[in-house]
C-alpha cells in the first residue's frame, strides 16, 4: 500500500489555492463577457441609426443608392445549391453581403469582429 502523507500538504495547498483563485477568475471572465456584450449592443445600436442597405435590394439598387463600392471582394461559395455564391462589397463605413445578387446583410466596417481587413481574406 502507498502512503500519501508526504504529498498531503501539497494537495491541501493546491486545493486552497484553487479555491482562492476561482472567484477572481470568475470575476475576470464575467467582466470580459459584460464588456463584449456592451460592445455588441453598442454596435447594433450604431447599425440601427445608420442608413445601411436593407435586405432584398439588388446589386444595382445598392450601387444606385450608395455609389460604387471601394472594393468588390472576391465571391465565395457557389459550388453547390447548398452553398450559394456570396459577394461582398466594401464601402467606407460598412460591408454589404449579397447572396447571388440580393442583399442578405450589411454590417459596419469597424475593428470589432473579423471584418477589420476583409480584403486580407481574398
Amino acid at each position: 500500500m502507498v502512503k500519501f502523507t508526504s504529498s498531503l500538504p501539497i494537495i491541501v495547498m493546491l486545493v486552497a489555492g484553487a479555491a482562492f483563485a476561482a472567484p477572481q477568475l470568475a470575476d475576470a471572465a464575467q467582466s470580459r463577457v459584460e464588456h463584449g456584450d456592451n460592445l455588441l449592443i453598442h454596435r447594433v445600436q450604431q447599425e440601427k441609426g445608420m442608413n445601411l442597405p436593407r435586405r432584398g435590394l439588388s446589386m444595382s439598387q445598392v450601387e444606385m443608392a450608395y455609389g460604387t463600392p471601394q472594393r468588390k471582394l472576391s465571391p465565395r461559395g457557389g459550388d453547390t445549391s447548398k452553398h450559394p455564391q456570396i459577394n461582398r462589397w466594401e464601402y467606407s463605413n460598412f460591408i454589404v453581403y449579397f447572396e447571388h445578387s440580393r442583399v442578405i446583410h450589411a454590417v459596419l466596417n469597424t475593428p470589432a469582429g473579423n471584418n477589420t481587413n476583409p480584403a486580407a481574406v481574398n
